[in-house]
């Protein structure tokens, strides 16, 4: 079920009239029915998927509560069993038939036979999120960090919890399990404010989102018919695009959690004002980049080993990210881009603090920032052309003809004023479509530096109740005349 949906405006309502009418008592049995049926709406047979791997865990992480923490020994089968069954799934789903298609190709070039077959398998909505989130529960209760869960019931619910099954945050068993088994009252101001922070979400996802999806999909899939200034406004409006739809899903998520009395991390923190790669990721997907940083990076030996070996650590990380996002040599390419960054930024830090020094820019702060966060997002853009591009060949096509032709389109853009700016300057599209989609943008950007130092709703609490509620209204009035209700998935749907 999507959240941008007709059904989900029809469940959720009712999911919430009930949770709040029913005894504490049965209310998980009513969020786990809910999870489920919120799942199946897209596949009824791929729920058991959820069912196998959940049943697992289960009994993984009570095995493994059975023996003391100093005999590793007899709880580290438990471990595996749960690693490499959640592993499985994901790479029978995910990552088979890119590695099957691989081997295949090596075969052909050492000229020797090769009959695996491929198999044409639908990859499960947010297959990668729910199994990271029970390996992470399964290597907490190995080392100790977290008792395992006795109620079957409430680990199932932590597994499939709905409002962030698909594409997350990937929340800690330490935050969400306790959170399932507390009671929560009806709260007028709680469930008001998780609305508004739904409403902002659809707003991003249906209004802004969306609507730059029409020209992002009409330039990248298409990418050999333009270049120049198309593909330059393309990448920045894909950078736009996957914002408003992954951030806009977490919001969505966060604040229907939230109606209900249960609060999950923030996942997003403006991320596109970072002034450096590494707090790009302090600031984009939050509950990923953490989940690596916890989970691979500091087993690797994170910073706490030779330069060599932290930089090794810092690639893999990346590289591995990339892999996480898709089975496709373009997402490879993405993560390992943002690794070099990551390197590269630590390796000539010194460099650039002299060269900053010299150029006596420190002395014009606000320029200084300026410069810093102009940099980060071009970077960031640079690296979203693999994420978004269908292929390697149309990523290099992107790269090498992006800055091609910009005296000629603009040329044709003053000479030949309707077919020029229909073509080149608006993507195709009409141009009230290309203007709506840059005031809806600057909207973004206005409220997002709106957002410095402290929360914009803590902000407007304070604000008199009719301009609240005047700008509530008029939230909703734009998502009603400017929204896409084509019931486009969101990006990540099925990542």
């Amino acid at each position: 079920m999507l959240f941008n949906s007709f059904e989900f405006l029809v469940f959720f309502p009712t999911v919430i009239i009930l949770y709040f009418l029913l005894p504490y008592r049965f209310r998980w049995a009513l969020l786990l029915l809910a999870s489920y049926t919120f799942y199946m709406f897209w596949r009824v047979d791929y729920a058991i998927i959820l069912v196998i791997s959940t049943l697992i865990d289960y009994l993984c992480s009570r095995m493994m509560d059975t023996y003391p923490l100093e005999q590793s020994s007899r709880r580290k089968p438990w471990l595996w069993l749960s690693m490499l069954s959640n592993l499985g799934i994901l790479f029978t789903f995910k990552y088979y038939n890119f590695f099957n298609t691989a081997a295949r190709d090596l075969a052909q070039v050492l000229d020797v036979p090769y009959a695996a077959p491929a198999f044409e398998l639908l990859l499960p909505m947010g297959i990668s999120f729910y199994t990271f989130q029970t390996m992470s529960y399964s290597i907490d209760v190995y080392y100790g960090h977290i008792k395992a869960e006795r109620h079957l019931g409430i680990f199932a619910l932590f597994v499939t919890f709905f409002p962030q099954l698909v594409a997350g945050p990937i929340e800690r068993a330490g935050n969400l399990l306790d959170q399932l088994k507390q009671k929560h009252d009806f709260n007028y101001q709680r469930v008001t404010d998780g609305l508004k922070l739904m409403a902002w979400g659809l707003f991003k996802k249906v209004v802004i989102a969306d609507r730059l999806a029409v020209m992002v999909n009409e330039v990248y899939n298409n990418p050999t018919e333009y270049e120049g200034i198309p593909l330059i406004i393309a990448t920045v409006f894909f950078a736009f695009q996957i914002y408003c739809d992954f951030s806009g899903y977490s919001d969505i998520a966060i604040g229907s959690a939230q109606v209900m009395g249960f609060k999950l991390m923030e996942n997003f923190r403006r991320p596109y004002f970072s002034k450096s790669i590494r707090e790009f990721w302090g600031r984009w997907h939050i509950s990923l980049s953490t989940w690596f940083r916890d989970y691979l990076y500091i087993p690797l030996g994170g910073n706490r080993v030779l330069k060599w070996r932290w930089y090794y650590n810092i690639f893999i990380v990346f590289l591995v990210s990339g892999f996480w996002h898709g089975a496709n040599w373009t997402f490879i390419v993405w993560g390992a881009l943002h690794g070099f960054y990551q390197i590269f930024g630590f390796i000539t830090a010194d460099n650039r603090n002299a060269v900053i020094k010299n150029s006596d820019l420190t002395r014009f702060p606000a320029l200084y920032k300026a410069v810093q966060v102009g940099t980060t997002f071009a970077l960031v853009c640079f690296a979203w052309i693999f994420f978004r591009a269908n292929s390697i060949t149309d990523a290099w096509y992107i790269i090498t003809h992006m800055f091609s032709g910009l005296t000629e389109s603009a040329k044709a853009i003053l000479l030949n004023i309707n077919f020029a700016r229909h073509k080149i300057l608006y993507l195709g599209q009409e141009k009230e479509v290309f203007f709506l989609a840059l005031v809806f943008i600057a909207i973004l950007i206005i409220i997002e530096l709106a957002k410095r130092g402290q929360s914009l709703r803590f902000k407007l609490a304070k604000s008199p109740t009719y301009f609240r509620w005047a700008l509530t209204y008029a939230l909703i009035l734009i998502i009603l005349l400017f929204g896409f209700y084509q019931s486009n998935e969101f990006i990540y749907f099925q990542f």
